[in-house]
């Protein structure tokens, strides 16, 4: 059975697709835009900034549904350039403590509305 996922406390989908999709006990968070839901603009226009604001809208998302950053099992991050890797990992390094999930960086051509960084995320819920 298929749970959708939806706040305000993260930005609305920009298309066809649900902010995070649980079904059992595995949520899938799509990928999240350095968007400020109060804003609808970007957080900032440095890779920290917008990476805070994306791997924010994660948790914002999540803890919508009462789930923690510590249960996501894979992060996917998707960079406009690679030499910008240590300085949003230096951000990343802020949300996840301890037992890290797993996790890919690629470089990408280029992201929706021009973004520095988009992140998205699988995290495991009990049941």
């Amino acid at each position: 059975m298929k749970k959708v996922y939806s706040t305000t406390n993260a930005p609305g989908a920009i298309g066809p697709y649900s902010q995070a999709v649980q079904a059992g006990n595995m949520v899938f968070v799509s990928g999240q835009l350095p968007i400020d839901p109060a804003t609808g603009s970007f957080a900032g226009n440095d890779i920290q900034s917008q990476t805070r604001q994306s791997l924010t809208n994660i948790k914002n998302i999540l803890a919508s549904e009462g789930i923690e950053m510590s249960q996501i099992l894979r992060v996917g991050v998707f960079l406009k350039d690679m030499n910008m890797f240590g300085d949003m990992n230096t951000v990343y390094g802020e949300f996840f403590q301890g037992e890290y999930p797993a996790r890919a960086a690629v470089e990408v051509a280029r992201l929706p509305k021009d973004a520095l960084v988009e992140i998205e995320a699988v995290a495991c819920v009990e049941k």
